[in-house]
């Protein structure tokens, strides 16, 4: 089992920035991968960034340049940098990890943290 835990959302103007964190309580080092999901009101849940193992990394286009997915498997801890935000990034941010086990991987989702862009 794997709880997430998100944090640093909040109210930003336009232009602005926010760095989201998400600690795990396992080993990060382990996971498939680490991913950052949003859900804007009235919209479906889509992601937004994901890393992966590896530490390679892919971006929805609507922030690629503007938002950069990291980790510190130290601290088991993956981070959302966001800048130049803008009004359609409001949303709940959610965390979410894909882990593997001898019977299949597993999902496992924060409780979300909300960024409201607005001036």
């Amino acid at each position: 089992q794997v709880q997430l835990v998100e944090s640093g959302g909040g109210l930003v103007q336009p232009g602005g920035s926010l760095r989201l964190s998400c600690a795990a309580s396992g080993s990060i080092f382990s996971f498939n991968a680490m991913a950052w999901y949003r859900q804007g009101p009235g919209k479906q849940r889509e992601l937004v960034a994901r890393i992966f193992s590896g530490g390679g990394t892919l971006y929805a286009d609507s922030v690629k340049g503007r938002f950069t997915i990291s980790r510190d498997n130290a601290k088991n801890t993956v981070y959302l940098q966001m800048n130049s935000l803008k009004p359609e990034d409001t949303a709940i941010y959610y965390c979410n990890c894909n882990v593997g086990y001898t019977l299949g991987n597993r999902d496992y989702w924060g409780q979300g943290t909300q960024v409201t862009v607005s001036s």
